[in-house]
């Protein structure tokens, strides 16, 4: 069996951007650990939003947190409310943990992004069949359904589902997975889309991998050499 990677990690500074865009090397510890509270609590409040994606971005005495999400009304909330409510509750849990943003030296902004395909993000598809799975409907359904939906995406030109775990409740965990179109996992120009999650069901739980392949990526200087010749 050969080693594997991780695609987006792979990928990272070559086809794939950072989720976190920022360096400060005298407080590189502090921002990191910020980062890492802010996604936990985000993912954990917004686990029915259908959340691709959470961008962090500092720059000057600005921070902003960028959600990706397929269901932003959700998010939002009537007038603007629960954005201003999710706003300051990560200014509190930055709080707990003695965080340089909450110490008034940084303006945090919340910004919300739409989402428009949501059958072509790894994120939001994982979400998706985990939900199913804790509602107790049979895998390979799920697998099968979930498959042929990705599929019908006009950016989608290959996908992956993978589930591990005791499913159906069986005694031994095993791994199953449904597969269609291409995935070339070793190309790094490769637009590789992964995600994994959890799907919390009677049993114990059940692991969740989704690979989606859009294409391939080709950097600007590379374009305009092209088109040069």
């Amino acid at each position: 069996m050969g080693n594997k990677a991780q695609p987006v990690g792979l990928r990272l500074g070559i086809s794939m951007p950072w989720s976190s865009r920022w360096f400060d090397p005298r407080h590189f510890r502090q921002y990191l650990k910020e980062d890492i509270v802010i996604r936990e609590f985000l993912t954990k409040r917004l686990k029915e939003a259908d959340v691709e994606a959470i961008i962090i971005e500092r720059s000057g005495k600005k921070t902003t947190v960028t959600i990706h999400t397929a269901r932003p009304g959700l998010i939002i909330g009537r007038g603007g409310g629960g954005a201003e409510e999710i706003r300051k509750l990560i200014m509190e849990q930055i709080k707990k943990i003695g965080g340089l943003s909450a110490s008034g030296a940084r303006d945090l902004r919340l910004e919300i992004q739409e989402v428009r395909h949501g059958e072509s993000s790894a994120a939001i598809v994982a979400q998706q069949v985990a939900g199913q799975l804790e509602k107790r409907q049979p895998f390979r359904r799920v697998l099968k359904r979930t498959l042929e939906k990705v599929s019908q995406d006009s950016q989608v030109r290959g996908v992956k589902i993978a589930v591990a775990g005791r499913l159906g409740g069986s005694e031994m965990s095993r791994r199953e997975w449904m597969a269609s179109g291409r995935l070339p996992l070793h190309t790094l120009r490769a637009h590789i889309d992964y995600a994994q999650v959890h799907a919390y069901t009677t049993w114990g739980a059940i692991g969740v991998k989704v690979w989606i392949y859009k294409g391939e990526v080709f950097r600007e200087k590379e374009k305009s050499e092209d088109a040069r010749k």
